[in-house]
């Protein structure tokens, strides 16, 4: 079997079944979808319509307008495409907590294939009672080919480098031999009449879906990628891919765009590796930390040298301290970590290199490393649209050291790597990332570059 496909149940398939169901919940689109190829094949198998399914709840973690919002704007790009390769869609919009799918859609499957997930991350795939299938599409190379927690970049990096070439091939083409009969009936996609928060905002900057991915990825292999590797943690550079929010929700798939930037390389001779380090394996690395621990959310997954260092350093006196509140309104007395966390509240991404600014700082005025934890998490799964990701969450963990080493000793912090404004100041144009969040917040309006 492809090592990308489990098996997760004994059951049978459901002769008496209408179509094969393809549950649509990490990698949200019909191009690049190994899932979405599995499950064909099955439907061709089985002489059956494939249907895929897709619901949004108002169940998951802060559900809001922004996170809402942005899942709602791909969802007819998602159908035209289906429909295109003769492909059924369902999509569930639930308006009220706790509402179920009423019928559920496996009650007529002949069998179920399902996007996998870290369970750690709420992935369980429940016993529908027939054959039942997860796909790895979110990594290039398919979670379970590494086994075991790797703890560091160092480690990973070869281990992908020697395999890498076996996984990275474009998707063969979807094609279904029995169509799925009748036309695609989708809801009205409206998040304003959902029991969830309406107090976050849509993002001022991103709009959901497959195109904008698209458009995005156009523009950083044009007119990015070439400066990428001198200003990627420069913000007012604008040098970096800012596909991180689409690549979470799954309008486009890091395969595709390795693929697309190993092309670009090639003919017009432009570095890539450092972009294709974090896209492949810092991006892999916190995938296997995903599916290989127990909580993404708690300190006692860090290393041990990392839990040492941080219960010597547990009652040390802190400069500042900050309520969870006046961190969450941008209310410190640091006007470029308040900028950045304005840029989350707006936008809702912070600029990588500054986002990790964001986090040590969060560190350093928290009443305990438990506190500072709890609020990243908090911040981050709220605002960020790539938020609730095993990118992110293992992102937050390295500012308490996950896949990092040990660095001089200092308060609070122990032996765990330290920034402070005056690194920034340096390494970075502040004054005009400042200026450029100032401008935002006024008037709503990008800075013209």
């Amino acid at each position: 079997m492809d090592q990308r496909i489990r098996k997760t149940n004994s059951a049978a398939v459901n002769p008496e079944g209408d179509y094969v169901l393809y549950w649509m919940r990490a990698n949200r689109r019909a191009e690049s979808n190994h899932a979405l190829l599995c499950a064909a094949e099955l439907a061709n198998r089985y002489r059956k319509p494939l249907l895929a399914w897709e619901q949004l709840t108002c169940d998951y973690a802060y559900a809001n307008d922004r996170l809402h919002a942005f899942h709602l704007e791909g969802v007819a790009e998602t159908a035209g495409a289906l429909k295109k390769l003769r492909i059924g869609y369902r999509f569930d919009l639930h308006q009220k907590r706790g509402q179920k799918p009423s019928p559920h859609p496996a009650r007529r499957a002949v069998a179920v294939v399902a996007d996998a997930w870290p369970d750690v991350l709420g992935g369980v795939v429940p016993d529908f009672g027939v054959e039942t299938y997860t796909v790895d599409s979110s990594c290039i190379v398919p979670s379970p080919v590494i086994e075991g927690r790797i703890y560091a970049a160092y480690s990973m990096r070869p281990r992908l480098r020697r395999i890498l070439d076996r996984f990275l091939k474009a998707v063969p083409a979807v094609h279904v031999e029995v169509p799925f009969p009748g036309a695609i009936d989708l809801p009205a996609l409206e998040y304003r009449r959902c029991e969830i928060d309406h107090s976050v905002a849509p993002s001022s900057l991103y709009r959901g879906g497959r195109k904008a991915a698209l458009r995005r990825l156009d523009e950083f292999l044009d007119q990015r990628l070439r400066r990428y590797n001198a200003d990627k943690n420069e913000p007012a550079a604008h040098a970096t891919s800012e596909l991180s929010p689409y690549l979470h929700p799954g309008y486009i798939s890091a395969l595709e765009i390795a693929l697309r930037v190993h092309e670009h390389q090639k003919e017009h001779q432009t570095a890539a590796e450092a972009f294709l380090e974090e896209l492949i394996v810092r991006r892999e690395l916190a995938f296997n930390f995903a599916w290989n621990t127990g909580r993404v959310d708690s300190l006692e997954e860090l290393p041990e040298w990392v839990r040492k260092t941080l219960h010597l350093h547990r009652k040390d006196e802190r400069e500042y301290t900050y309520t969870r509140a006046q961190f969450e309104a941008a209310s410190t007395a640091d006007d470029l970590w308040n900028a950045a966390q304005k840029e989350l509240l707006l936008r809702g991404k912070i600029h990588g290199y500054y986002r990790m600014y964001w986090g040590k700082k969060i560190i350093e005025w928290s009443k305990t490393h438990e506190d500072a934890l709890a609020t990243m998490i908090y911040l981050n799964d709220k605002y960020a649209l790539d938020g609730q990701d095993p990118n992110t969450y293992t992102n937050i963990l390295w500012c308490f050291g996950l896949h990092d080493r040990p660095w001089g000793e200092r308060p609070v912090f122990g032996m765990i790597r330290y920034m402070g404004r005056s690194g920034m100041e340096r390494k970075t144009d502040a004054k005009a990332y400042l200026r450029e969040i100032e401008h935002l917040e006024r008037t709503g309006k990008e800075l013209a570059a």
